[in-house]
């Protein structure tokens, strides 16, 4: 395999990234605008830009994505992408009439330098834009931040265009998810539902790339939050949003824009985080935790407690998206596991301060980096191996040169399927995370076994 010739020496680097942990802005500006109801995402620049895009997220969520393209070509890279994107506009509302066309830019756009808010108002002034649609857009060049940038980018363009105070606050809160599966969201909203919480969710892919074969073929389906839930979401008493990265920026943008106050918290993965969440909740609404959560919670306690010899002082590696990461390797220490490698491509120094906190207390010294790659998680493994990785579908050749077992968590997971049904989320996905954790670690000591001590309970 090629990463057999990953070297143990670590060396600086500062103009050179090896297999990235991370993936480009465009792709998470399509997933957020793919949870809105009836919204188109156009891609701002080539056609090869605009193919890899979709291909990712196909090939993550197994469903057909469907997206547009201002198709560049040499011309429109000199002269810029104008008339490009103004007879884009007229195409997309004459023939696929979505509600909303949801325009990210990509490094060719961002580079000549279009000005995406000034054609938005002129494909408008020229009735290109029919009455009762939209056109919203976000800035999303691949050279600066990530996947998750990009969908923190477009989150807050719902807000910059939709969102409007009505002059009092209602009773409802507003729900931002953060960079999670399909599945999460779903997640996230049976635990605000089973608090008898009113909730606006968004964006929510829910049922848009994990929806149900019908037989039928639809270019829009069911879910994804609507333009009208999106303009009501400024007269909420409040948002909680999940994950400071990618939930922050609309939530600080809803606190601007309509004095809707807002929770930024971590994302809701296990015990700690998801008790937060819910907390949260019931603080903000006024309300009670009904038994049915509380016997979800003590399910989830049940396993940590039955099956905490085989988690404790096991070593990890972890590559991933930083909000993600810093939830996860909260539950994992909480369960007494060792997260001693820990790998984000997205920038951020606030990342490995806070990692360093949650991991003060383990015994063993811990290797963290943002902006980095997993070239370097392979170099600090050879050079301190650990017995289980977490992170997408390209650890599996780490995992392979090294021998070590893989849970894949993140994205983009490309060879296994059930993460976009499956939450990690919440209670019920702590229990997920957990099984998938024990069954790796539990078969290779089987693997590993030798004959007399090869048990059948373990």
């Amino acid at each position: 395999m090629l990463l057999r010739h990953t070297p143990d020496e670590i060396k600086e680097r500062s103009a050179l990234t090896v297999n990235p942990a991370k993936t480009c802005q465009p792709i998470g500006a399509m997933y957020a605008a793919l949870g809105i109801h009836s919204c188109l995402p156009h891609s701002h620049g080539s056609q090869g830009c605009y193919a890899y895009h979709r291909s990712t997220l196909t090939r993550h969520y197994k469903e057909p994505v469907v997206a547009a393209t201002s198709a560049f070509t040499e011309g429109s890279s000199v002269f810029g992408g104008q008339a490009n994107l103004l007879q884009a506009i007229n195409n997309i509302f004459t023939v696929y009439e979505p509600e909303v066309i949801a325009v990210h830019t990509t490094c060719l756009s961002e580079t000549i330098g279009d000005d995406i808010p000034q054609i938005i108002a002129k494909a408008r002034d020229e009735g290109k834009i029919p009455p009762g649609k939209y056109v919203i857009h976000a800035n999303t060049p691949s050279y600066v931040g990530s996947h998750v940038t990009g969908f923190a980018n477009m989150t807050k363009g719902m807000v910059d265009y939709f969102a409007q105070a009505n002059g009092h606050k209602e009773n409802r809160i507003n729900i931002i998810p953060g960079y999670v599966e399909p599945c999460d969201m779903e997640e996230i909203k049976h635990l605000t539902e089973a608090l008898e919480v009113s909730y606006i969710m968004f964006p929510d892919t829910s049922n848009v790339l994990n929806g149900p074969q019908t037989g039928r073929y639809s270019m829009f389906p069911a879910g994804g939050v609507t333009v009208a839930e999106l303009v009501r979401a400024g007269s909420s008493m409040g948002t909680v949003a999940l994950g400071t990265l990618a939930s922050g920026p609309a939530a600080r943008a809803l606190d601007t824009k309509c004095k809707v106050p807002c929770e930024i918290l971590n994302l809701p993965i296990g015990l700690q985080a998801t008790d937060m969440f819910i907390d949260t909740l019931r603080k903000i609404a006024g309300v009670n935790v009904p038994d049915s959560i509380n016997v979800e919670r003590g399910k989830l306690l049940d396993v940590i407690t039955d099956m905490h010899q085989y988690f404790y002082g096991r070593k990890v590696a972890l590559a991933g998206d930083p909000d993600q990461l810093i939830s996860l390797t909260e539950f994992l220490v909480s369960i007494d596991m060792w997260p001693i490698h820990i790998v984000t491509g997205t920038p951020g120094k606030k990342f490995e301060t806070k990692i360093r906190e949650i991991t003060k207390e383990i015994p063993h010294p811990v290797n963290v980096k943002s902006a980095g790659d997993m070239f370097l998680l392979h170099q600090w493994i050879k050079n301190d191996p650990v017995d289980l990785l977490m992170g997408n579908t390209y650890m599996k050749y780490i995992a392979r040169d090294e021998d070590i077992p893989l849970v894949r968590f993140g994205f983009p997971i490309l060879d296994r399927v059930g993460h976009s049904y499956f939450p990690t989320v919440g209670y019920r996905g702590g229990l997920r995370l957990l099984e998938k954790i024990l069954d790796v670690l539990l078969d290779r000591q089987d693997r590993d076994a030798k004959e007399e001590s090869f048990e059948l309970v373990m």
